[in-house]
């Protein structure tokens, strides 16, 4: 592998794409979560929260934090002002993303842990793309669990994002969630090594 290799993870709320990220991270593979990046992006004092400031100004607190919540109600419904938001966000979430990359070993897998992957177009920016996929009753019970809110709640974030039909006909590989955790780390310790070959023989 003449360079390090970029694979995209993604899949829904609940899929268990965080746990074959960690199991990727475990394995050697440089995890970038863009999540993380996200939140790096509006921290105090970045051009980031400047610029949202700059568009609502109410929903940073006097201590230059960020109030989600308060941003969260604005964007939910509107979507001129989400399509504002992304475009702070999403460009300098790829800038330190590119930063991370940096921090690669030759050789090492990168992986770029992206819960909207195709919808936001990070996928041109991948060498291939990973989806990860679970039974929609599973996903249901996972996040009530795991959040702490209503069925109705889960369903209604489920059905704002892509469907795992689509998202299958646009990745390059997928694993599928249906068996308990044990059997899911096996198939990331097989979809590791899938991943790995295949950039070696790029």
């Amino acid at each position: 592998m003449t360079s390090a290799m970029r694979l995209g993870l993604t899949g829904g709320i609940g899929s268990g794409k965080s746990e074959v990220a960690r199991r990727f991270a475990q394995r050697g593979a440089l995890l970038i979560d863009a999540d993380e990046l996200s939140r790096e992006a509006v921290a105090p004092g970045s051009p980031g929260l400047a610029e949202i400031a700059h568009l609502w100004p109410a929903v940073v607190r006097k201590d230059e934090t960020l109030d989600r919540a308060a941003l969260a109600q604005i964007v939910f419904d509107d979507e001129h002002a989400r399509e504002n938001l992304n475009a702070i966000i999403h460009p300098e979430v790829r800038r330190l993303a590119a930063q991370r990359e940096n921090l690669a070993k030759p050789g090492q897998l990168i992986v770029h842990e992206v819960p909207l992957l195709f919808e936001t177009g990070y996928d041109a920016l991948v060498d291939a793309s990973l989806l990860i996929i679970a039974p929609y009753a599973d996903r249901i019970a996972r996040v009530m669990n795991r959040d702490g809110i209503a069925e109705d709640q889960v369903k209604a974030r489920i059905a704002a994002q892509m469907s795992p039909q689509e998202a299958r006909s646009r990745a390059t590989y997928v694993i599928v969630n249906d068996a308990g955790l044990e059997q899911l780390l096996e198939r990331a310790d097989e979809m590791y090594d899938t991943v790995l070959r295949a950039g070696r023989t790029e």
